[in-house]
């Protein structure tokens, strides 16, 4: 029997934001836009969604009177993408 996915994940942007988290734990919007080639508009309302989930946390701050958005990853979120991750490994193992 094949696991759900987290819907959540299953978007390829919000598996490319969370992917980049784990790796570095916190990352500011520049470098998480840079990395997956979206558009500010579509990461932005994706970073809206994980944060709704508690899978990440999002910190407003201001550098040389600049905004600055920092994300971080959850222990919800650290859980929640190893058991995609999981049940992704199980789906291939399957075939």
């Amino acid at each position: 029997m094949f696991n759900d996915l987290d819907p959540l994940l299953h978007s390829q942007l919000r598996l490319s934001v969370m992917s980049l988290l784990i790796s570095v734990k916190e990352a500011d919007f520049s470098f998480l836009k840079e990395k997956t080639g979206a558009t500010a508009g579509n990461l932005s309302v994706q970073i809206t969604k994980l944060a709704e989930a508690d899978y990440i946390t999002v910190k407003k701050t201001f550098k040389d009177n600049y905004p600055q958005t920092s994300c971080l990853i959850t222990k919800k979120g650290i859980k929640a993408f190893e058991e995609y991750v999981e049940a992704i490994q199980a789906y291939i193992k399957k075939n």
